[in-house]
């Protein structure tokens, strides 16, 4: 692929993995996000706010590390994607994930921007996959996820319009 379509897709793909464009950004789903409102779970869904998060934060970890790490082992599935408990067990818990989420999803973009990484090729460790499949998994996870969180976040009446 020539160079300026390879550039063209490692900013859309980047572009993707902040999201933003067709829905909210996860900034704007965990903005404002009290411990209190983390820890509830609105009666019409499945999964409190902070279970969300935390499987947002866990799942991207995973695709990530797998991505730029060959050693890498994942948790458990199931188990290991999803938090122990419904409520966060305390503010600074829900600060660092947030801060976690952020800085992987950033890790990731940097590693899609990386012209030394090729987006097609396949990954040493896995040759089914490549870092565009996992890039995309990635958004495409997050966005799900974070729909939730919004559909949560309004569901309580916690939404910061």
């Amino acid at each position: 692929m020539p160079e300026d379509k390879q550039t063209t897709l490692r900013e859309q793909v980047a572009a993707l993995l902040r999201g933003g464009s067709a829905h909210a950004t996860l900034e704007q789903a965990v903005r404002g996000l009290t411990l209190a409102a983390a820890g509830a779970k609105p009666r019409q869904a499945p999964h409190a706010v902070w279970q969300l998060l935390e499987h947002i934060r866990i799942a991207q970890w995973d695709i990530l590390e797998f991505s730029r790490n060959p050693d890498h082992v994942s948790p458990e599935f199931p188990a290991g994607y999803w938090p122990p408990a419904a409520k966060p067990p305390s503010s600074l818990a829900l600060r660092r994930s947030r801060a976690a989420v952020l800085t992987d999803r950033d890790a990731m973009i940097a590693l899609v921007l990386d012209p030394r990484r090729d987006l097609v090729a396949p990954l040493p460790h896995a040759p089914d996959k490549t870092l565009l499949r996992e890039a995309l998994v990635l958004a495409d996870h997050n966005a799900y996820h974070v729909g939730q969180l919004v559909l949560a976040r309004r569901w309580m009446r916690n939404w910061p319009d």
